[in-house]
């Protein structure tokens, strides 16, 4: 079989069908074998004991095999690239990415109605807001 690394180099692995993955994996990376993830077909190889004959693993057949960094990652299967959604643009989109905008919504509100309602803001909420809002405008600007 082929072990095929992230940086598209490949390694030809002499193995046997009753050797098992947990195998495979102390023969060619002892050691590292907590740290090392191998991919076939889109499936996790998680199952340490199975043989590649059960997992119609044969002549040429190419394994991904990635090193993470932790021993402890979650076991997840990949998502098949033809059904995978497209990419909407880098970034996720969730509460940390949507935190800068809402604070300076609720800001730009609060200072309508300060410019529109004076009467009902005392000295000290005045000078809190200017606060606030240079606060917020320091952290904004330094972040992006």
């Amino acid at each position: 079989i082929r072990l095929k690394f992230l940086n598209d180099t490949e390694e030809v692995a002499v193995v046997r069908p009753e050797d098992t993955v947990g195998g495979l994996k102390s023969k060619y990376f002892p050691g590292q074998e907590n740290q090392m993830k191998f991919i076939y077909r889109g499936q996790l190889l998680q199952d340490q004991g199975r043989t590649l004959r059960s997992l119609h693993i044969t002549d040429n057949c190419v394994i991904h095999c990635h090193r993470s960094r932790s021993a402890t990652t979650a076991a997840t299967v990949l998502p098949d690239p033809a059904t995978a959604a497209p990419d909407a643009g880098g970034l996720p989109l969730g509460a940390g990415n949507l935190l800068v905008p809402a604070v300076m919504v609720v800001l730009g509100v609060v200072w309508y109605f300060h410019i529109n309602y004076r009467q009902l803001f005392t000295a000290p909420a005045t000078v809190s807001l200017i606060g606030v809002t240079v606060l917020f405008s320091f952290l904004a600007f330094g972040m992006y």
